[in-house]
């Protein structure tokens, strides 16, 4: 499984982006999706983790209300809207794929990983 990630950029605080995680192989559809991110001099964290059927959706408190995770697996992507963004949010975003099991919110619990996306919000 290859995981591409996408969409990050600079925002000013209060505004939205939307990344996406691409995924290829045949495992996508049958295997649980998270985000974590990683600030400067802080360990990876977890975000938010949507179960192989879309039907459960598991978030950190601090992102609950702003972010959202969703899937389309007719595109083999994985989404998460973030919404009024806060400099806190700062970090390179990863995507990962678990592909036994939900919910999973230590990154030792996901099997492959994407390389990284940039998301920097200016105050």
């Amino acid at each position: 499984v290859q995981l591409q990630a996408s969409g990050g950029g600079l925002v000013q605080a209060g505004g939205s982006l939307r990344l996406s995680c691409a995924a290829s192989g045949r495992t996508f559809s049958s295997s649980a999706m998270g985000w974590f991110r990683q600030a400067p001099g802080k360990e990876r964290e977890f975000v938010a983790a949507i179960s192989w059927s879309g039907g459960s959706t598991n978030y950190v408190d601090s992102v609950k209300g702003r972010f959202t995770i969703s899937r389309d697996d007719a595109k083999n992507t994985v989404y998460l809207q973030m919404n009024s963004l806060k400099p806190e949010d700062t970090a390179v975003y990863y995507c990962a794929v678990r592909r036994y099991g939900f919910p999973a919110t230590k990154s030792y619990e996901y099997d492959y990983w994407g390389q990284g996306t940039l998301v920097t919000v200016s105050s």
